[in-house]
């Protein structure tokens, strides 16, 4: 088994709040990240594809084809976007980069074309990442 690993980046808003809750109960739960202005981040995300190498190409997958398929499905759709408003995929879900990630893997998981989904990884902040590997 090998893992190929296509890593894309995307920039976009959000706010972490429930809506049930006073701005100063959000604060209390969620910092700042409850700012009812928003706040975004320069998201880095990891796409990783278990599989055998096939002999004929000596791929898992091409990589300019999982690079498409991440593009479609996350890139053009998340991008400068706001996760709360505009994302289709994260439509009434708390944007919480644990519920990002599991709704990245949810719009690639039956899209891979060769190997499998192996783990989706989404880098928040240069010091917070998380990994889903499916249900």
């Amino acid at each position: 088994m090998i893992y190929v690993t296509r890593r894309a980046t995307f920039n976009a808003a959000h706010r972490v709040y429930n809506p049930k809750l006073s701005d100063e109960e959000n604060f209390k739960i969620f910092g700042k990240c409850s700012s009812p202005n928003w706040h975004g981040h320069n998201y880095i995300l990891e796409v990783v594809v278990a599989g055998e190498i096939d002999p004929a190409t000596g791929y898992v997958i091409d990589l300019k084809i999982l690079k498409e398929i991440i593009e479609k499905n996350v890139i053009e759709k998340a991008d400068h976007k706001n996760l709360n408003l505009d994302v289709d995929f994260m439509k009434g879900i708390q944007p919480s980069a644990e519920n990002i990630a599991v709704q990245i893997w949810k719009q690639l998981v039956n899209k891979i074309p060769a190997g499998k989904l192996f783990a989706v990884k989404l880098y928040e902040t240069e010091n917070n990442y998380f990994e889903y590997k499916g249900e």
